[in-house]
C-alpha cells in the first residue's frame, strides 16, 4: 500500500483540500483509495459523508483499524497545531511521500520551513525512504510568495509539485463531496493544468 501524508502543524494551509482532491484523483485513476481524516474538524470525514454514491469509491480509513490489503493508496489528512506536528512524526515509517501544503503568508511559510527541516532530518527520509514535496495553496505563480518559497525548497533540494491558485471550484467542488476530476473538464480545466506536475510525482515510483 502507498501512503501520502499531507501534513504541516500551521492550521488553515489547504491540508484537506489537498488530501481530498489527491483521494479524488486516485480514484478516478482506478485505483482502491482511502482517506484517513486525522484532524479534529473531521472536514475529510464530511466530505466522504457527502460524496455521491456514482462517482469513483473513496474509502474511509478508521483510526485503530488494521489494513486488510484491499486498498492502493491511503491519503492522510493530519491535523494541525502541535500535536499535529508531532503525529507527522510518527506517521513517517508508514509514510511513502509527504507533501507539506503552504500558504502564501510570512509566518506561514516560516512555520513550514522550520516543519521540513525537522522532516529531512527523519531517517527514512535521510535513506530516500519516503520523498517530500512542496504545494504552494491558493499561490499564483510568478508572485512574491512563489518565489520566496521556490527560493527556500532549492536550498533543501526539494521539488514544488504545485502551485494552487484561490478559486470558489474547489469550495463549489467540496461542498458536493466531489474532487476537481470528479468535475466536467470546461470547468476545472485551469485548476487541472496546474496539477500536471503533482499527479506525475504522486505516481512516481
Amino acid at each position: 500500500m502507498n501512503t501520502i501524508l499531507i501534513a504541516n502543524p500551521k492550521g488553515g494551509c489547504g491540508k484537506t483540500t489537498l488530501s481530498v482532491n489527491i483521494a479524488g484523483y486516485l480514484a478516478n485513476r482506478g485505483k482502491r483509495v482511502a482517506l484517513f481524516d486525522m484532524d479534529r474538524q473531521q472536514s475529510a470525514a464530511l466530505w466522504l459523508d457527502t460524496r455521491p454514491y456514482d462517482l469513483p469509491i473513496v474509502h474511509s480509513k478508521e483510526h485503530g483499524r488494521p489494513d486488510d490489503g484491499s486498498i492502493d493508496w491511503l491519503v492522510i489528512d493530519s491535523g494541525a497545531g502541535a500535536a499535529g506536528g508531532n503525529l507527522a512524526f510518527s506517521l513517517i515509517k508508514q509514510t511513502n511521500k509527504i507533501i507539506v501544503p503552504i500558504t502564501p503568508s510570512l509566518f506561514d511559510l516560516q512555520a513550514s520551513q522550520d516543519f521540513i527541516k525537522e522532516l529531512i532530518e527523519e531517517k527514512k527520509v535521510r535513506d530516500s525512504q519516503c520523498r517530500i514535496g512542496v504545494v504552494g495553496m491558493r499561490m499564483e505563480p510568478r508572485t512574491r510568495a512563489a518565489h520566496a518559497l521556490e527560493y527556500f525548497v532549492s536550498t533543501l533540494d526539494l521539488p514544488v509539485l504545485a502551485f494552487l491558485r484561490e478559486t470558489q471550484v474547489y469550495v463549489n467542488a467540496a461542498f458536493e463531496g466531489k474532487s476537481l476530476f470528479d468535475l466536467p473538464h470546461y470547468i476545472a480545466e485551469r485548476e487541472l493544468e496546474q496539477w500536471a506536475y503533482l499527479q506525475h510525482w504522486l505516481e512516481r515510483d
